[in-house]
């Protein structure tokens, strides 16, 4: 084999760089999260959310939520088509429990009532954690839930607002003003990393690999862990639970609705929280 430059090996290594770059831009631009849900699906998950008798009528559009995937390329185009689909539809099954106005004897089922509310209501307090110095409260805010994954303390509005380029400190109503920033939001906690906890997106996407402190945790991979990932300490490990037993169901219908399997590890009953 002929031998190689130095200055050629750096050249063919930015070329195989750029090139893998524009592969992975390619699939991002060639497959984006509109082609796998259209409006009319969208609103065939979300029966309800324009009804009266839900708080956040009107607030939650496809257009929003489109216009939301688009700053974050690789939610919904990462992996095989089914794990894509399946991506979504786990994405839009959480944020529907957040914000679920469904029960038990609901018109279409309780699943049919995500995304009812943008705020929390009757809030037992401000959600202020005044130990936290780098993400400090402001006077007078209250950062309760809001957006579609109730976006909560002041340690997430402040690191939220610092990625999408708004004061989540300073203006946390921001979050349930603009349907845009509403979904920002809930898709920068889906994709960001909080260690100890992988992203949502990486577990779904079957980017994660169990660590050792996951096994012993019995923490397996699937819908379940999300659900450890966002609200583990109150939910999981506890056996039955009926919180994670809603999430389950609105995932398993929102499945069907993409025509994907839901994938093992449904539940988080048995894991321990992160």
């Amino acid at each position: 084999m002929a031998a190689v430059s130095l200055s050629s090996a750096v050249v063919l290594f930015s070329l195989t760089t750029i090139f893998l770059f524009s592969i992975s831009s390619w699939e991002a631009e060639a497959h984006p999260v509109s082609t796998l849900i259209k409006k009319k699906l969208y609103n065939n998950l979300f029966l309800h959310k324009d009804d009266k008798a839900c708080p956040a009528n009107d607030f939650y559009t496809y257009r929003s939520f489109i216009k939301a995937t688009k700053f974050f390329p690789e939610f919904g185009t990462t992996g095989s088509l089914s794990t894509r689909k399946r991506e979504i539809a786990a994405f839009l099954a959480q944020i529907s429990h957040e914000t679920t106005g469904g029960w038990a004897t609901a018109p279409d089922g309780p699943y049919s009532w995500g995304l009812c509310y943008k705020e929390e209501i009757s809030p037992t307090s401000n959600y202020c954690d005044d130990t936290n110095k780098e993400w400090p409260c402001y006077p007078g805010k209250s950062y309760k839930g809001r957006g579609p994954v109730q976006l909560s303390w002041n340690y997430n509005y402040g690191q939220a607002g610092k990625a999408l380029g708004f004061d989540g400190l300073k203006n946390p109503e921001l979050v349930a003003n603009s349907s845009i920033i509403a979904f920002k939001t809930a898709l920068w906690f889906w994709m960001t990393e909080q260690k100890p906890k992988p992203s949502c997106h990486d577990v779904m996407a079957g980017r994660y690999a169990q660590t050792q402190a996951d096994v012993a945790a019995n923490r397996t991979t699937g819908f379940g862990m999300v659900t450890n990932i966002i609200n583990g300490e109150l939910e999981c490990g506890i056996g039955s639970d009926a919180r994670v037993n809603d999430r389950i169901g609105y995932f398993k219908r929102y499945a069907s609705l993409f025509s994907v399997q839901t994938g093992p590890n449904l539940d988080c009953e048995n894991q321990k929280s992160f």
